[in-house]
């Protein structure tokens, strides 16, 4: 009934753009972000303003990476070097930290003023996986986590989160590596062969690729199926529900 192999014991979701719709909301907060500091520096260097390609930039250098390292990953792509700075930088701090905090402050704001919507047939599914016995953890590079979950009214369908405050506590490493995965792993008292993992960005997959999971279930939102087969998905999915309807 859940298109997984015999074996899998437990469920591992990736939040934004599995379970909830936020991935979009994560995107608008990081070109809001960036643009602004990009025309700011644009002023001040006589360089060109290139705004932020909130498709290809924030799929290749952001999205599934822990906020620091997607700050980090987008300035180097540029060729912007800039101080690393501390986790409490203000948000208009020349930092690393300080724009990751910035970016912060934008989506919350977004997620407070807007809510958080999920897609339906994720949350069947694990509506579903629950019904079945099978145990499941969200595990996000999102410092956000638990406000987002509260705020779509989905918190109770989940036993564990391992997200970016539990990576910053346990100096767990970010996606691709599968640190996070393999922590969510054990919060559920699984081996990570007992586990199956959800992802729709490509360093998500490769996390699972790479902690040797049961099964990795891509999860295609932006039509690149084919990129996350080749980062280690076993199975790729528009929706959850089609699992549901595999034979």
């Amino acid at each position: 009934m859940l298109g997984l192999p015999d074996g899998i014991r437990g469920c591992l979701f990736d939040l934004d753009g599995v379970i909830t719709k936020t991935a979009t909301v994560h995107d608008a907060a990081w070109q809001e972000m960036f643009d602004d500091y990009l025309r700011k520096r644009s002023r001040q260097t006589g360089e060109p303003f290139v705004p932020f390609d909130p498709v290809a930039d924030y799929e290749n250098f952001v999205d599934g990476k822990p906020r620091a390292d997607g700050t980090r990953s987008f300035l180097q792509s540029r060729g912007i070097e800039l101080p690393e700075g501390d986790a409490g930088d203000p948000p208009d701090a020349p930092t690393v930290r300080g724009l990751s905090n910035r970016k912060n402050e934008i989506l919350l704001r977004r997620i407070r003023s807007d809510g958080a919507e999920v897609y339906p047939g994720s949350v069947r599914y694990v509506r579903a996986a629950r019904d079945a016995g099978l145990r499941r953890a969200v595990v996000s590079s999102s410092a956000n986590t638990h406000d987002v979950l509260a705020v779509a009214h989905v918190a109770d369908l989940f036993e564990a989160v391992v997200d970016g405050l539990v990576a910053e506590r346990e100096h767990l490493r970010g996606k691709p590596a599968p640190d996070t995965f393999l922590a969510g792993a054990r919060a559920l008292r699984l081996e990570a062969g007992e586990a199956a993992v959800f992802e729709d960005a490509l360093a998500g997959v490769a996390a699972g690729r790479a902690g040797r999971f049961g099964c990795v279930i891509g999860v295609d939102r932006l039509g690149q199926a084919d990129a996350l087969r080749e980062h280690g998905a076993d199975v790729v999915v528009a929706d959850l529900a089609e699992l549901q309807e595999r034979p």
